[in-house]
């Protein structure tokens, strides 16, 4: 089953629960996923788990802003809200990669790279990109990059 049947899916069983929350946040994520694959290649597109994994990505960074925005405001009961949302979405996103993996294949790719100092980093970057897939924050492998490299 494809990341958008499983939206689908859940969207109807939502409604069947009368889940309020969790219909609102499903119903905006597949408005979301379409308008990405009507921009992509028009109205009939589909987008690949990878790009369909990349808009759930950008809900979730818009609702971790969200959050600390409201924090900052001091609205708890948004920031609930914001947070019950965000979990929501979380449980469609690929499952993250440990430290140790992330250490380990980012090892991997300088070796294949070659790469032996900072100025190869956008090399081993690229490589790494395409290996992961998603399933790393950009700026945690940036930094474990940076790291081993140093």
């Amino acid at each position: 089953m494809t990341l958008q049947q499983r939206v689908d899916s859940d969207l109807k069983d939502a409604m069947r629960a009368k889940n309020t929350t969790k219909l609102g946040v499903l119903r905006m994520l597949k408005s979301a996923l379409k308008y990405a694959a009507i921009a992509k290649s028009g109205a009939e597109a589909e987008l690949s788990e990878a790009e369909a994994a990349q808009v759930i990505r950008k809900q979730v960074k818009q609702r971790q802003d969200s959050i600390e925005s409201f924090e900052k405001g001091g609205r708890a009961e948004l920031v609930e809200k914001e947070k019950e949302e965000l979990a929501i979405l979380n449980g469609y996103l690929p499952q993250p990669m440990s430290a140790e993996e992330i250490s380990k294949i980012v090892r991997e790719t300088i070796s294949e790279a070659g790469a032996t100092s900072r100025a190869q980093m956008g090399a081993v970057m690229k490589a790494l990109q395409t290996k992961v897939a998603g399933r790393v924050d950009c700026k945690a492998l940036s930094a474990e990059v940076s790291r081993q490299l140093s």
